[in-house]
Order: C-alpha cells, then sequence, then structure tokens
C-alpha cells in the first residue's frame, strides 16, 4: 500500500479511485465491513482502492492531551489496513488549516481535484468540515455535479449494538479483552520499538523490554498476560505493564514486557505485542519489596493461563 502525505503529494498515478474517508482508529469489524464494500465498489470500476484519513486524529487535535487514547497507532493502522488490500492511504495532516476548511472547499480540493474520485463509500451519518457542517446529502449533491458516486455503508452491528472505535475503547478500559476481540476480529495488538529503561526490572529479577510512548496511545492500563512477535517464528508468552510504574514516581507512560523464559538483547527490536487476560490493576506499592511479591504472584498466575492455554490448543 502506497502512503501519500497531502493533497499537495497527489500524482497523475493515484488519481481516479473509489475512496472512503474516516479515522480507522482500532481497524475494527465495522472497518473492515466498510473496506469490504470499497473493495466490491474498485473491482466494478476497475481501479484502485483509497483510504483518506488523517493525523493527529481530529479528536487529538481538538482535546490535546485530554483526548482519549487511540487503539492503534499510526503505523499499526497503516499494516492494518494494507492487510484489508487497501491500495492507497492519503493522510492528511489534521491542524488548524484543515480544522476551518469549508465542507465544499474539502470536497472540491481533495475529492474533485485532488484525487479525482470515481466513486465515494461513506456512513450516511458522516460529517466533515468545519463545524461539521458537511453531510451525506451534501455529498449527493457533490457528486452528480461533478460525476462521482456515492454510497452509504450499513451500521455494523454486535449484538444489536453498533460497533465502533469508542465501544472497543470502553470495554478495554474495562479489561474485557475477549469481547474487545469479538468487535475487532482480531486479538488487541500494539507493536512499537524497544528502548534501553533504567534496568529497574534486572535489578529485581525481572528483566523487561521497554516501549515508550509519547502519549496515551492505549486505553489499557494494568497488568497482562501476553504474547511477544518479533523475536523468534512464533510468539512468545509473557507478563506486560503499561501504565506510569506508581511505585517509583515515573512520569510518562510506559510499556515494560517481561518475556517467561527468555534471555537475550532486545534493543532496537521492533516487537508486537498480543494482549490476552488482564490480570490486575496497575498498583502503587509501599516498597520495592512488596512490588516484586506481587510480580512473583503475577509470574504464577501467567504459568497458570499459558499452561491452560496450551492444554486448550491441544484438545
Amino acid at each position: 500500500m502506497q502512503l501519500i502525505r497531502g493533497v499537495y503529494n497527489l500524482r497523475p498515478e493515484h488519481k481516479g479511485s473509489v475512496a472512503t474517508i474516516g479515522n480507522f482508529d482500532g481497524v475494527h469489524r465495522g472497518h473492515q465491513a466498510v473496506i469490504q464494500q470499497l473493495t466490491n465498489e474498485a473491482a466494478r470500476l476497475n481501479c484502485k482502492k483509497t483510504v483518506i484519513t488523517f493525523e493527529p486524529l481530529p479528536q487529538d487535535f481538538f482535546l490535546g492531551e485530554k483526548a482519549p487514547g487511540r487503539l492503534t497507532p499510526f503505523r499499526d493502522k497503516f499494516i492494518a489496513l494494507e492487510k484489508l488490500g487497501v491500495d492507497q492511504m492519503l493522510c492528511l495532516a489534521f491542524n488548524q488549516k484543515l480544522a476551518n476548511l469549508s465542507a465544499e472547499d474539502f470536497i472540491q480540493q481533495v475529492l474533485v481535484e485532488g484525487l479525482e474520485i470515481k466513486s465515494l463509500v461513506v456512513g450516511d451519518d458522516f460529517c466533515f468540515g468545519k463545524n461539521r457542517s458537511g453531510n451525506f446529502t451534501l455529498l449527493q449533491q457533490a457528486g452528480k455535479q461533478h460525476g462521482f458516486a456515492v454510497q452509504k455503508t450499513e451500521t455494523f452491528s454486535e449484538q444489536n449494538k453498533r460497533i465502533s472505535s469508542s465501544r472497543i475503547r470502553k470495554l478495554l478500559e474495562a479489561g474485557e479483552l475477549q469481547q474487545a476481540e469479538k468487535l475487532l476480529g482480531r486479538p488487541y495488538t500494539m507493536s512499537g520499538y524497544v528502548i534501553e529503561g533504567d534496568k529497574r526490572g534486572r535489578e529485581i529479577g525481572y528483566p523487561t523490554a521497554n516501549i515508550r510512548v509519547g502519549r496515551r496511545v492505549s486505553p489499557l492500563r494494568g497488568i497482562f498476560t501476553v504474547e511477544v512477535n518479533g523475536i523468534e517464528d512464533h510468539p512468545l508468552p509473557g507478563i506486560c505493564s503499561i501504565g506510569t510504574r506508581p511505585t517509583v514516581n515515573y512520569r510518562g507512560f510506559l510499556i515494560e514486557v517481561h518475556l517467561l523464559d527468555f534471555t537475550g538483547d532486545l534493543y532496537g527490536r521492533r516487537l508486537e505485542i498480543v494482549w490476552l487476560e488482564k490480570l490486575r490493576d496497575e498498583e502503587k506499592f509501599e516498597s520495592v519489596d512488596a512490588m516484586v511479591r506481587q510480580i512473583e504472584k503475577d509470574e504464577v498466575n501467567a504459568r497458570i493461563f499459558f499452561d491452560a492455554e496450551a492444554r486448550r490448543r491441544r484438545e
């Protein structure tokens, strides 16, 4: 999949496609249904499939540090859309200029002059442009004027409730990983590069691979059993802490993974973390010794979990 950053980077070979617009945070089953409809329309018209998205997300721009945690960082979203067969992603920088762009100018500059789209696939509740003044009806009118079709996507539901990024976010905040997996259509994952830490884990007998994030990019918080990809040719079991390390007064948000029965240098490696089950909430302990005793219990519980998983897979 080709990444195009900004309308000014569009070339003739990028034009004449079927497009859809959205944040696609999580690339969940609802998003997957949109991409399938996009794929069907592209096959009918014999053209490329384009996803138009934004970085930062509009809610990140407007709310700043108060914005809810993302389900997927930008790179993970790109990979997920690529796996679904999208041909190109047009990423628009969401800044004050774009926020002030009227719905009519967005249509003209991005859809008509920029991409020269043949067809657009969006939800009938889709809103865009300054003050969210643009809607499905406006797009239909523009389509008739400029010669592109506009198709609406149907609401995708699970248990009679709409599948949405905010619904999945709430499930993850509650530690309901299995329920979130049903809506995502796959286990919840995150990925990132291993950085050098302060080696506190090594000092207490539990070395960790540390993955730092610039802001809270996930609604998860606590201690989890995980599988880690990117080290060997099969997933490795581990325990992962995601949060602020309150016992040692850490400033920032950090992911720390302790791999069971593994030793080796992982600095600079990009790892994918598959979140499996929540063990407990993050806690502030009275002492490091108290924290170590709890980590020992976490390891016991994690090994019980992985032993049960191994038996289940053999059945």
